[in-house]
């Protein structure tokens, strides 16, 4: 006869009962498809995306997991992540305000001229803004982060700018409608194009340059086919991070308590720090290329100030025909910029 020690019954006891929630997970396990449009070599996707959803995947103990769709897949069309992670073709998606253009006029008046040349300040501004001025564009979405790069520069493939004088007539790829208007107030001409046909458009003499903080030009392996770039830090654009609401609120409560905690204040607050990391990494390579690096002198960023003041009065204005505290909105944009950025 074997006896059992009340100890040996209760260890026992403990592994039947992991080995049966180990395979009730493993029965239960959730799938989430999750899109974005940078390719997998972009620290958006080697230090956001995968890290966050191996978080979330080992708070869950393996009750979901991710199939991951970047750019130049299937799914990774950059103006297509609102409209399928809204269909539910993906559940989340990571995507860029500005394309396609007008769907998001609250979240875009940070787009303008002067706003910040600082991610984090500006990422934090969205995120603490989103729940009372921006919460309407984003009805049937679950918003995880909102974002935005540092300060773009210009980047020209054969000439140098330093003054306005210099951008007359260059074509520029730009991002959004305000960066298309500030371009143009400048003397440029934009071109609407994703980030991943930029290199085949300088390459072809088809544009003169881009628009872009520094990071994407290494992800694009965009300093083969630039020299000159222009630190004038005169705008950023924002970046969206969401969830299908459905799908969120039809997940078992532990896997959203993991989705909310790797989201929100605690995923906000990693961008400054990121952004930072990825633009050197840019801005490095364009130095060990050779290439000419221009800091836009403060005499010359006040005349563009000045000439671009018209531009942002007028872009308010147009905004303010879809959203009716367009100009609040701005004021307590710039309040919290400067208050971040002391």
């Amino acid at each position: 006869m074997t006896f059992i020690t009340k100890r040996t019954a209760t260890k026992l006891a403990a592994l039947a009962a992991t080995a049966l929630f180990l395979a009730d997970t493993a029965a239960a396990q959730t799938t989430l498809k999750l899109s974005h449009y940078l390719p997998p070599v972009h620290g958006i996707h080697t230090d956001f995306i995968v890290p966050w959803t191996e978080q979330v995947s080992q708070c869950s103990g393996g009750a979901v997991k991710f199939e991951i769709f970047p750019g130049g897949t299937q799914l990774g069309n950059v103006a297509k992540q609102q409209e399928q992670v809204m269909a539910g073709v993906v559940d989340i998606a990571h995507g860029l305000h500005g394309i396609p253009r007008g769907r998001f006029p609250r979240t875009s008046l940070i787009e303008l001229p002067f706003m910040t040349r600082d991610a984090g300040a500006a990422s934090k501004t969205l995120w603490e803004m989103y729940p009372d001025y921006l919460a309407p564009e984003y009805r049937g979405l679950k918003v995880l982060a909102l974002h935005a790069h540092n300060g773009g520069l210009i980047h020209t493939s054969n000439k140098k700018v330093e003054t306005m004088e210099d951008l007359k007539g260059l074509r520029l790829r730009t991002p959004s409608p305000a960066v298309s208007e500030m371009l143009t107030a400048l003397g440029a001409t934009p071109q609407g194009l994703p980030p991943g046909e930029v290199y085949e458009n300088i390459q072809k003499n088809v544009i003169d340059g881009t628009v872009f903080p520094w990071d994407p030009v290494k992800s694009f392996g965009l300093n083969e086919v630039l020299k000159h770039h222009l630190e004038a830090g005169t705008y950023t654009v924002p970046f969206f991070f969401v969830m299908n609401q459905r799908k969120y609120e039809a997940l078992p409560e532990p896997v959203r308590i993991c989705i909310d905690k790797a989201s929100g204040d605690a995923l906000v607050a990693k961008f400054g720090d990121w952004w930072d990391k990825w633009d050197e990494a840019g801005r490095t390579e364009a130095k060990q290329a050779g290439h000419t690096i221009t800091e836009l002198s403060e005499e010359e960023r006040g005349r563009w100030r000045e000439a671009l003041q018209p531009v942002i009065g007028a872009y308010i204005q147009q905004t303010a025909k879809q959203v009716d505290n367009a100009q609040a909105i701005v004021d307590e944009m710039r309040k919290r910029l400067a208050e971040k950025q002391k």
